[in-house]
Parts: structure tokens; sequence; C-alpha cells
């Protein structure tokens, strides 16, 4: 942070705080980076208090599964005691009534370790309570880049991508003894911080309500081929449908359309092709893992462009050096999104200062008081109504009176700043409330909005990450 404060000028900010900055940039690079990599290392037994925590209290906030709050196994998002990030999956109270059978069955599966899987790191087995754990892989699922992407449609040479790390996560699963895999569909499949599809090891596991008579490596490979068709036509084509699609058919009319002129026919047939090999009525006629291995490899195209590329993900050297856990607020401000910034400031009120002492002798009470107050309130009214143009007059009179400090009330004018397309002095700002409460995270995170705007996007993401840091250890304590 002192490269930030001599970039911008700011000399002002006090040394104290600038290192203080600094120690939460230290500790969270390389400790932080090499704490996520571990995360393919051990298999832990959590308490139920420790996945508690690590999930905000099951905050409906951190669901991550697509099914929301009334599915019946809902995953959250999480960040253990030393950092790592973390996927967990609840059953329901009445899955896995036999406490032995699950803790066997989750022990077995993380025993798997593979880059083509999202891996389970430990498992949560406390009364009624039956949890997964996994490695949280940050950029969505197949299902939200192939169906409902914002930006561009994936790429071929991705879709193929996906094919292939999909095809040799199931062989490497039956090399394992673990050829059963349950609800195999795109969202399942996960992307991670590289961009890299794995297959979520959830699926390798389910109760023993469900049974698994209705589940075989046969059946396992029919699913594998209903997704070679999803990836060819970027819809999500339901199993009882897609013998249906490819009898008979022109393979042209299945191609995503979105997709013309970007892909060979050679290639189209050969995926139809194999499709329709493991979509074969006979279970028997089917392929196995390894020869769709064999199939797929030949097919893949750039194979010298990394994932992230061609998912067209942010460059990562322009993001965090570990995959960051943000919260709402967190998240609206790296997508500078104001509106959602000035939606939960207001929302969030003055709660923040109340730790903030403000000692006012009897004197100044009687003579200033009143007339500080009425600036904040006439502030907030303007606030509240969007005129950030008088917000901006009425806070600065209420900073300039000297009475009373208020964190909130800089983190309001440094919101109406960049509402006015005054970066420099919002920057001010946030560092200033920075400087009134040290362990902050609005003000990081409102330091990043500032950053990011001036073009440094670097010092943003370090702002971002300390934002991080500092409510994770707020909600510990």
């Amino acid at each position: 942070m002192g490269v930030r404060c001599s970039k911008l000028s700011l000399c002002w900010w006090p040394s104290h705080i600038k290192s203080n900055h600094q120690n939460f940039s230290d500790n969270n690079d390389d400790d932080g980076n090499k704490k996520q990599k571990d995360t393919g290392v051990g298999f832990t037994e959590y308490s139920l208090d420790q996945l508690r925590v690590a999930t905000e209290g099951f905050s409906s906030d951190n669901i991550v599964s697509e099914h929301g709050e009334k599915a019946p196994n809902v995953v959250y998002r999480g960040c253990l005691e030393d950092d790592r990030l973390v996927a967990v999956k609840r059953f329901n109270k009445s899955a896995w009534p036999d406490s032995r059978q699950f803790l066997e069955e989750a022990r077995a599966v993380g025993e798997l370790r593979s880059e083509r899987l999202a891996n389970l790191v430990g498992c949560c087995c406390d009364g009624e309570e039956r949890l997964l754990v996994a490695e949280f892989l940050p950029n969505e699922t197949l299902s939200k880049h192939l169906f409902h992407w914002d930006v561009q449609p994936m790429k071929w040479a991705m879709r193929l991508r996906v094919a292939l790390y999909l095809a040799q996560a199931l062989e490497y699963c039956n090399s394992k003894g673990r050829a059963l895999y349950h609800d195999l569909n795109a969202y399942r499949i996960l992307f991670d911080q590289e961009g890299n599809p794995r297959l979520s090891c959830f699926g390798l596991m389910k109760n023993s309500r469900d049974g698994r008579r209705r589940i075989t490596p046969e059946s396992v490979i029919y699913s594998f081929g209903t997704l070679l068709l999803d990836l060819l036509s970027g819809k999500h084509i339901p199993p009882s449908h897609a013998l249906d699609l490819i009898r008979g058919k022109n393979f042209q009319m299945l191609m995503d359309s979105c997709l013309e002129g970007h892909f060979s026919n050679d290639d189209g047939t050969e995926i139809v092709r194999l499709a329709s090999r493991c979509l074969q009525y006979e279970p028997r006629e089917r392929p196995n893992a390894k020869s769709l291995v064999t199939a797929l490899a030949p097919l893949q195209k750039e194979t010298s462009v990394l994932s992230y590329a061609l998912m067209g993900l942010p460059d990562r050297s322009l993001s965090s050096k570990e995959a960051v856990l943000l919260t709402p607020f967190g998240d609206a401000c790296s997508r500078r999104d104001l509106t959602a910034i000035h939606e939960i400031l207001e929302k969030v009120g003055y709660k923040d200062d109340e730790h903030v002492a403000n000692e006012l002798s009897f004197q100044m009470w009687t003579n200033q008081i009143q007339d500080t107050l009425n600036f904040k309130k006439r502030g907030d009214s303007a606030f509240h109504a969007r005129d950030f143009s008088t917000a901006i007059d009425c806070y600065t009179q209420f900073i300039d009176g000297g009475t009373m400090v208020s964190p909130t009330v800089y983190a309001r004018r440094c919101l109406c700043y960049m509402m006015n397309d005054m970066v420099q002095e919002a920057l001010g700002d946030a560092m200033q409330a920075q400087s009134i409460s040290p362990t902050w995270p609005t003000a990081f995170y409102l330091q990043a909005v500032a950053l990011s705007s001036l073009g440094m996007d670097n010092d943003a993401q370090e702002s971002l990450k300390d934002g991080t840091t500092l409510e994770t250890r707020n909600h510990r304590n």
C-alpha cells in the first residue's frame, strides 16, 4: 500500500494505517495461495459448529446450488478457519439414516484425488446432520456457461475440452472402483480458478434410500451421451428426447446456431456419432470411459490456449492470487455496481459507527451538536433521494463542523463522489473511513471501486481481498 500512496500522492494517509494494510497483503498472498493448493491433500471430519461458522450460519447469501433453499440438498460456499474456500453440501434430515454407511462412503470418495474432479476434502456426521465438504470452484457450472451465458457463447474448442476432461474424470473414477455417478448433467460440471472444467465429487455419493440399482456404469455413459448433445446444441437435451433428436436428422440441425462457421462438419459429425454410440438401447453396446477418451483426444482444438482465455474469463494476473469469497457488498464493489452499493449502504445505515468514540463537552453539545446533526440529517435525506450533489454539500458541512466523526458519512460521501465522477475525491473519503476504522471492510471495498475506476486493477483486487479477509475475521470474533 506504500506504492499505492505514492502513486496517488495521498501521503497524508497515516503511516500506522499503511503498515496495517500492508500486513494483510503480505499475510494473504503466498500463504493463502499455498493453503488453497493444499485442499487436495487429506480428508477431515468436521464438526457441525465448524461448518456453521464457515457458512455464516448456513446463510442463504452463501447458497451456490442452482435449486436454492427449497432443494432437498443445498450447497453453500464457505471459508474454513485456515481460509480455505469450500463447497458444503447439506443433505435433508431423512437422507443417510445410517451414519456408519455415510462415513464409509464419504471416506471412500475422499480418497480420490484428481485435477479432473472437484475433490471431496471432508464431511460432517453430527446427530441427524450429514454434510459433505469439497473444493470450492469459483467459475460457475457448465449449465451457466452453456445455456445461460451473458457475454459470449462457449467456444467450440472449449466444448470439446469439456467433453474430454469429463471423459477423463469418469475414466479416473472407474480406475479407482467408483464407476457409478448419479445425475450426471451440466450442473455437475464446474469450472476452477484456471477455467478448467471439473466433475463434482458429490455425484459419486447417493444416500441409501435412493438406491443404487438404477445406476450402472452403462447408464452413466448414456448420460454422457446426452451431455455431448448439450455441448453440440447449446441446449439442455432431456435424456428421453436425446435419441429422437439424432435419428434421421441432418447433423447441421443439431449444431448451436451461435457457432455457425466456427467448427468443422467433420467435428460435428464425429461428436454426433460418439453420442449415438453412448445412447445405444442395449447397454452392452455403449462405449466405456477409456474409449471415450481415446475418441475425444484427437478432436481437441487450440490446445495451446489456456482454458480461462477460451472461456473469456478475466486474466488471472489481474485477479487475486487466491479465489476470493465475496459478500453481496463485496461483489457489488467488484462489479462497480454503484446502484447496488447505494442500496446496501442505505440498508446498513449507521450500525458500523457504534464503536466510534465521540467525546463531546457539554458546551460543544449545547452550541454545535444540533447544527451538526441537522447537516447529517439533510445529507441522509438527499442520499436516500439520490440527490448526490446535495448530499455531498450536506455531508461536507457535517464533516467540516468537526464535532462528530462518522466513517459511514465518509462512505456515503465517497459513493456520492463516484456517482458524480469525482473518483479521486471518492478514494480520499474511502481512505479517511479506513483511517477512522482500520478494520472496517466497507472502507476497503469502496477503495477497490475507486481504484478500479482509476485503472489500478491490481491495487483494486488487493483491496477487495483485504476487505474479505477483514470481514471473515470479524464474523469469527
